[in-house]
């Protein structure tokens, strides 16, 4: 799901934190917005604009944490509202709401813990990098 390289330079101490916080922010925003998928966006976005002025490693990182709750979002947000659909109308529980429900379980675990692999490594100074969304993340990302 992601590389691992060291960075073209080496991070301070406090941009090595501030850039393994943007990983913490949109995990505390799962556990705190559960429910809400738009609560882990919002959170994630917050914490990205207090560092957009900040390094190019933390705004980086901060880009790519953002990125990934967007894709979350979009996920979660299918499911909430089919879920949603079901309870309060006619409509049923059918073979296609179980296999995306399980597959967005299975996408959100996944998510969860590339976060807290990502967290840790980018804390001990080393560059994560995430399918697509590095590369996303680099495109959208200027020095």
């Amino acid at each position: 799901m992601n590389s691992i390289k060291q960075f073209s330079y080496n991070p301070r101490e406090d941009e090595l934190e501030k850039a393994s916080n943007s990983y913490l922010m949109s995990l505390i925003a799962i556990m705190v917005g559960l429910p809400l998928p738009i609560i882990n966006l919002i959170g994630t976005f917050i914490f990205f604009l207090g560092n957009i002025k900040g390094t190019y490693f933390v705004r980086w990182h901060c880009i790519q944490a953002l990125i990934s709750q967007v894709f979350l979002l979009c996920i979660n947000f299918i499911s909430v509202s089919w879920t949603l659909s079901i309870i309060f109308s006619t409509n049923t529980i059918t073979n296609n709401y179980i296999s995306y429900v399980l597959s967005a379980i299975i996408v959100n675990i996944i998510e969860f813990i590339a976060t807290i692999h990502s967290m840790v490594k980018v804390r001990n100074g080393y560059h994560v990098e995430w399918w697509f969304f590095g590369k996303l993340t680099h495109y959208l990302c200027k020095s």
